[in-house]
């Protein structure tokens, strides 16, 4: 029996969308593909624009458990741009939903830009620098006008340019959050990668009743043992309570994704049973929640 939930690249019969990611260079197309790529797109970069059809017709062909495509397609593809309004109303053809990420910024925020890192831009051809940043407006201006999503990061820190993205694609609140609950053993050591660790060892040990010694938290006769036990139900609704809180202000903070650990003494049966009810409750929140047992899976693979 397992918690795990599909995730939503994982469900085999989402429909695919593609995004595209372009913009003013210096307007923070990178930070933008690092911040989709972590909401679970499958991010191509400089990605020539007549390679994009292939691309989406290789991906919904071949079984591909991708559903989400986003190319970052900018000037450096020169002589391959003038392409794209083609390719665009070829995937509107085939039925693809695809939307445009337009990235801007001001002239004199592109410039400082520039100059705190020393490039030359793409179009400057050793001309001045606004000069360069003046024809990519003139190059762009049509597509930015076909753009589902500017976004204006003149006065944007990377952190502010991220929560833009996740609220323009995903909504606002706990819908931007991922957590993931893990059950781990003491005896086998702490865990390094977890954000929250609770301890359920103040719990009755199933171990210690015969008839549940040998199932462990995913068998319903351990979890009814342990989520029946004193003091479980009402540490459930503190501690849950608890991270719902600390989840919203982390939300504000451009921290997407959560960790919490749940041990026991062997890592079988109390942090197990008590995992999946923790996950139950935050679900009941709106929450994204999966659900792994770290000591099981050892044994598994022992």
């Amino acid at each position: 029996m397992s918690d795990m939930q599909p995730t939503q690249t994982e469900s085999q019969d989402q429909e695919f969308e593609v995004l595209l990611i372009t913009g003013m260079s210096g307007a923070g197309r990178s930070h933008a593909a690092d911040s989709v790529e972590d909401m679970g797109w499958y991010v191509v970069d400089n990605l020539p624009p007549n390679l994009l059809v292939p691309l989406v017709d290789m991906m919904t062909s071949s079984g591909s458990k991708v559903h989400k495509l986003a190319a970052v397609i900018d000037v450096r593809s020169r002589a391959y741009f003038d392409d794209l309004a083609q390719v665009l109303n070829h995937l509107d053809d085939l039925g693809v939903k695809c939307r445009i990420l337009f990235l801007d910024a001001s002239d004199d925020v592109l410039i400082q830009r520039y100059e705190s890192v020393r490039r030359p831009h793409p179009l400057q051809h050793g001309r001045r620098l606004i000069d360069g940043i003046h024809e990519e407006r003139v190059l762009l201006e049509h597509l930015k006008d076909r753009a589902d999503i500017v976004l204006d990061t003149s006065s944007t820190s990377i952190h502010e340019l991220s929560t833009a993205l996740y609220e323009a694609l995903l909504g606002n609140g706990t819908d931007t959050m991922a957590v993931h609950i893990f059950s781990f053993g003491f005896k086998y050591g702490m865990p390094l990668d977890a954000d929250f660790v609770a301890d359920v060892r103040f719990l009755p040990n199933p171990f210690w009743v015969e008839q549940l010694r040998e199932l462990n938290g995913n068998d319903q006769p351990v979890y009814d043992y342990v989520l029946g036990s004193a003091g479980a139900q009402h540490f459930l609704d503190a501690y849950s309570e608890a991270i719902e809180t600390a989840i919203h202000g982390y939300i504000q903070e451009d921290k997407h994704f959560v960790t919490i650990a749940v041990g026991c003494t062997g890592g079988q049966h109390r942090s197990v049973a008590m995992s999946r009810a923790l996950a139950d409750r935050l679900r009941r929140k709106g929450l994204t929640v999966t659900v792994s047992a770290r000591e099981l899976a050892r044994h598994q693979h022992a």
